[in-house]
């Protein structure tokens, strides 16, 4: 209910950027895409830093039940309504500036369909904690966590220096 709270908000208030300021409106779109990425990025990379203590909790106990709350909220009041607002944002830049056959475009869609899979995985590894069924060390957890911002870096690079133009 909050997610949907909260990207009623967000669409509110691009809406309120288009009337107010429709002559800048791919800049404002730019910058909303921008905030989102940013609260994903920032999901992306606490929720497996999340996963590598409670690896380690003991099963049942408090800090166990506590790390599924944090998990399961940080999932879906933040991570997926931000992804799903990057996606929508990101499209819409790239349509309306004519980036679909860019190779450097093409190569951050890449990362970023990565980085999509990455957040399924990590929410179905929500589930298994949920569940008491994961199996994956703390161990491979902080292997697994470097996944998100490398992606991050390649994508942000691919837009910034644009090679392959």
């Amino acid at each position: 209910m909050r997610a949907a709270m909260a990207m009623v908000a967000f669409a509110g208030v691009a809406a309120f950027i288009f009337l107010v300021d429709p002559v800048d409106q791919y800049l404002w779109i730019k910058a909303l895409h921008v905030i989102a990425v940013i609260a994903w990025m920032a999901g992306m990379v606490y929720l497996p830093r999340l996963f590598v203590y409670h690896a380690d909790a003991l099963p049942g106990g408090e800090a166990d039940e506590t790390f599924k709350v944090m998990e399961r909220r940080l999932l879906k009041v933040i991570m997926t309504p931000a992804m799903i607002i990057s996606w929508v944002l990101g499209l819409w830049l790239a349509y309306s500036g004519g980036h679909f056959s860019s190779g450097w475009f093409l190569l951050k869609f890449a990362a970023v369909v990565g980085m999509t899979v990455m957040h399924f995985y990590l929410a179905k590894s929500v589930k298994r904690f949920a569940s008491g069924t994961n199996e994956i060390s703390s161990s491979r957890w902080r292997a697994l966590n470097e996944i998100p911002t490398g992606l991050m870096i390649a994508a942000v690079i691919f837009v910034i220096v644009k090679p392959f133009s």
